[in-house]
């Protein structure tokens, strides 16, 4: 991922007057592409009432890279990942959503006797 440089001036922008060729990350993503370890360019801002601006750095468009494909390796390793999510610890089954970490487990383990009572 790439950093804000430390020293210098980016150009500020106001919040959606960036011009045309520079895009946030999340613009980059929607267009399937990625920064690619590109410096960055400028920054924009958008201002807040009661704290300090929001501040999303620029990248240029023409410079990203991409996307990476996901392998087969992470899709298995994702799935593996929300599985354990969904796993309850107390009764070992699929809660079929992720369990809250709130609770730590099922809702139905968590409050058993409203269960029964329904």
């Amino acid at each position: 991922m790439t950093t804000a440089p430390t020293s210098g001036s980016l150009p500020v922008y106001p919040w959606r007057l960036a011009p045309e060729g520079l895009a946030t990350v999340r613009q980059l993503r929607a267009r399937g592409l990625r920064p690619g370890g590109q410096e960055v360019p400028a920054q924009v801002e958008r201002p807040r009432r009661r704290r300090g601006p929001l501040v999303a750095y620029l990248y240029a468009v023409d410079k990203a890279e991409p996307v990476r494909l996901m392998t087969p390796a992470k899709w298995a390793a994702l799935a593996k990942a929300n599985t354990a999510r969904r796993t309850c610890p107390e009764c070992r089954r699929d809660a079929g959503y992720v369990i809250p970490a709130t609770l730590g487990m099922c809702v139905t383990c968590a409050y058993p006797e409203e269960q029964c009572a329904a």
